[in-house]
């Protein structure tokens, strides 16, 4: 009995963690993406501006026109972000050119890690039930050589 009921969980295991790298292989890349195209947003700047900037500053996004380089070695013409934190007078205290999509691209890949976590316990069940009815199949497709 013992034997079986670890080996059922070493089996439920392996079937978690082919689950989680099912998932992660989809939503990391999508958090990602999200991430990148959202991280000069109003609730990206507010979000990470509210970690960034000192007291009584109010965070805001800077924009201004720059280049950049691309494959080929050409300049391109490029809008660059800044996390500027501004206090009640107008004055920037603080400028933050790229530490502010960092944290909030790391912010979202914290929730799509713990969405996976999630879903990898939810779907981990019904996969174990499916990979088990598919090895039912092939060993009853095979004919017994003994």
């Amino acid at each position: 009995m013992k034997s079986s009921t670890s080996a059922g969980a070493i089996s439920g295991c392996i079937v978690w963690a082919l689950v989680f790298g099912a998932l992660s292989t989809c939503i990391f890349p999508v958090t990602m993406a999200v991430g990148g195209f959202t991280s000069s947003s109003t609730i990206a700047i507010q979000t990470t501006g509210s970690i960034i900037c000192p007291e009584d500053t109010t965070p805001e996004v800077y924009s201004y026109a720059s280049t950049t380089t691309d494959d080929f070695g050409n300049s391109q013409p490029a809008t660059a972000y800044e996390l500027h934190c501004v206090d009640s007078s107008g004055d920037v205290v603080k400028e933050d050119p790229v530490g502010f999509a960092f944290l909030w691209m790391g912010i979202l890949a914290a929730i799509g890690l713990v969405i996976i976590v999630i879903l990898s316990f939810a779907f981990a069940a019904p996969a174990g039930v499916l990979i088990a009815r598919l090895f039912k199949r092939t060993r009853k497709a095979k004919p017994d050589s003994s």
